[in-house]
């Protein structure tokens, strides 16, 4: 039997190639402040004389010991049970994250009252060809940046990234601006602070990054459907569909901020969440094609952090594969929602062009075909609508839910046909 090495100069190439985008790898790094009770995180960018990129928090911080171990690859075991707010899964992220942007990766954290660092240097690494942990020099240490606030907190860790490859002064900016809007929506219910999370404060270069809640849930046109139970395994999926507003029902800069950068038909689809934190969004996952008829139909999962076998989670918890088993149920769910969530105006169903009648019915697109519905920008179904109590009002949707679903085609054909025939 022979030990053989692998060639840790290419190791460490094919190590950094994994995929990760900037925006992705910062998130992956702020999972561990969340994951460690933090309430605050700073991301500051220093770009001279070199460009250096930092992120502190002020969770329960590390011990020399532990710090050690976090610096190791795959620190933990995937299979094993975690705490309910732990983000992690591989125990790589942290490594993984930061060498796709970075070859030198310094980790300071303080607990207790002391304060440990501990350094990857990629290229020292290829150079010895041994996976060499480094202790800076505390002179060293004190002068990153971002140190003097460790040092005035009780507890917290710093992750300093340098020797960095993407990131430089002339596309600095479009890549910090892409980070805001990653993290305001991955992180939205933590900074929220809402349904029972901890508030979480992210700053970026001195700037609060704010929550954007994809299902813009605070207008009152926005449509909440029954939440829907999933059991496997012995873990509950919790599914809630939202049909978005009508843009009739907004204003301009607020349609056009939630149908984001992709745009509302790229955005439709699940929103997986994962303890809380967003992994995926926007996608069918191939159950459904996304057509504009649907464009304003978004639906959320939850599921715990134990069942990230099922859902083909990987690395950078940026893309998941349901099992057939789950993939069923949600198919189920896609023929509900989607027959509520056409919307007039959209996909290939037009209304009859007529310049002079505001008509009571729309044919609208579904699937494949259409349906008629009753048209609910009617000026006197807007005015029935606000002159009714809440109560009214509901008793009325139920009414007209009904009327649409059951419109009796086949007699109104049946009977035309036969006047025809006289």
């Amino acid at each position: 039997m022979e030990i053989v090495k692998p060639n840790l100069k290419n190791f460490v190439k094919s190590l950094r190639d994994i995929g990760y985008t900037f925006e992705i790898a910062v998130a992956d790094i702020l999972d561990n402040s969340i994951s460690a009770n933090a309430s605050n995180i700073k991301i500051f960018n220093v770009a001279e004389p070199e460009m250096i990129f930092s992120m502190i928090d002020d969770g329960t911080g590390m011990s020399d010991d532990e710090l050690i171990e976090a610096m190791r690859l795959a620190t933990k075991n995937p299979e094993q049970e975690r705490e309910k707010n732990d983000l992690g899964r591989f125990g790589l992220g942290l490594k993984t994250a930061s060498f796709s942007q970075c070859k030198k990766l310094t980790v300071v954290s303080k607990k207790n009252g002391i304060v440990s660092a501990r350094q990857w240097d990629l290229d020292y690494i290829a150079e010895k060809d041994e996976w060499l942990l480094i202790t800076p020099d505390p002179k060293w240490v004190k002068s990153l940046p971002l140190f003097n606030d460790l040092c005035y907190q009780e507890h917290g860790t710093l992750v300093v990234w340098q020797k960095i490859d993407g990131l430089n002064n002339s596309n600095f900016s479009d890549k910090i601006s892409k980070l805001r809007k990653h993290l305001s929506l991955v992180f939205h219910r933590f900074l929220e602070g809402a349904d029972r999370f901890k508030h979480l404060s992210i700053t970026v270069n001195n700037n609060p990054v704010t929550a954007f809640n994809p299902f813009n849930i605070s207008h009152p046109a926005t449509q909440q459907l029954a939440v829907e139970k999933i059991k496997i395994n012995d873990s509950t999926i919790s599914i809630q569909p939202y049909i978005l507003p009508h843009h009739s029902k907004l204003s301009q800069q607020e349609y056009e901020q939630y149908a984001t950068e992709e745009g509302y038909t790229k955005s439709q689809g699940f929103y997986l969440y994962r303890a809380n934190r967003l992994l995926i969004h926007g996608t069918w996952w191939g159950l459904h094609r996304a057509i504009d008829a649907h464009k304003l139909v978004r639906i959320k999962i939850d599921i715990p952090n134990d069942q990230d076998y099922y859902w083909g989670i990987d690395i950078k918890k940026s893309t998941a594969n349901p099992i057939t088993e789950i993939k069923m149920d949600l198919k189920r769910i896609i023929r509900q929602i989607t027959e509520k969530g056409s919307r007039p105006f959209t996909g290939r169903g037009r209304r009859i062009e007529d310049k002079t009648t505001t008509r009571f019915w729309e044919i609208v697109a579904i699937n494949d075909g259409f349906r008629f519905a009753l048209n609910q920008n009617h000026p006197l179904f807007e005015k029935l609508v606000a002159e009714l109590s809440d109560e009214s009002l509901e008793l009325l949707n139920f009414y007209l839910m009904g009327l649409q679903a059951y419109l009796p085609l086949e007699a109104i054909q049946l009977i035309y046909n036969r006047i025809l025939i006289k």
